[in-house]
């Protein structure tokens, strides 16, 4: 089982770490802890470099969650770290803190949204400083979302505090509204549940990286909106 670094500290830029799994046939290790975030929740995983004891460095050109383990897929044409060597990870934190201020975004609208209108997510997906979230509207037109775009900022301008905790499964779905999507995606057998909390907005179940205040988040503008079919409207927003 690989330990995810980055639900406890997002801000973890380099770490050590043993390997604990070779698959040269697809270029693929996996480590016994990580600070890389692997794809999932409409979060694109990190990039970055993995350093082996002797000097070789592979670039990270993907992170995928493989069951209990965090696959890293290498670059480059070097032989792989042996099975128990000892590596040092760095992600590419330009890009990465792009991504949180992203995510942090997105539930700032989300907590917007739900707040004002009462309307669950039925979709969304992100990359550096842009993306985009589909809600449970039957209407949506301009005034409307000009209104949201000025209470996200508003939001955002107010520096709530972004905090994190990790609870026992019972625990956490005594949290009302801890599940904002229109469909459940915690699968059925998990255990602990993480909270992301934008302290007097939003709290809901959440597996990505964040900022730590919403100021550190900048202005978010929204680029476009789109009737995706009869109750379900997107948005898109833009990070300045």
């Amino acid at each position: 089982m690989t330990q995810l670094l980055y639900q406890t500290d997002s801000y973890l830029q380099e770490f050590d770490a043993v390997v604990t799994g070779v698959q040269p046939e697809t270029r693929v290790v996996t480590l016994d802890r990580t600070a890389f975030y692997a794809a999932g929740g409409g979060q694109p995983c990190d990039l970055g470099a993995l350093t082996a004891f002797g000097g070789v460095t592979y670039p990270v050109t993907s992170v995928k969650k493989q069951g209990a383990d965090a696959s890293h897929f290498l670059g480059g044409d070097a032989p792989l770290p042996a099975l128990g060597a000892q590596v040092h990870g760095k992600i590419d934190w330009e890009r990465r803190h792009k991504l949180m201020r992203t995510h942090t975004a997105l539930h700032v609208l989300c907590g917007v949204v739900f707040r004002d209108y009462g309307a669950l997510v039925t979709g969304g997906d992100m990359e550096p400083l842009k993306g985009r979230m589909d809600f449970e509207f039957e209407r949506m037109k301009g005034e409307l979302v000009r209104e949201i775009e000025s209470a996200v900022n508003r939001e955002i301008e107010t520096g709530r505090d972004v905090r994190v905790n990790i609870l026992p499964r019972a625990e956490a779905f005594q949290i009302p509204d801890l599940i904002r999507t229109k469909i459940n995606l915690l699968p059925e057998g998990i255990q602990e549940v993480r909270t992301v909390e934008i302290v007097g907005l939003d709290l809901q179940a959440d597996g990505g990286t964040h900022v730590r205040n919403t100021r550190e988040v900048g202005r978010v503008r929204v680029a476009d909106y789109k009737s995706k079919g009869a109750i379900n409207k997107r948005i898109y927003i833009e990070i300045e």
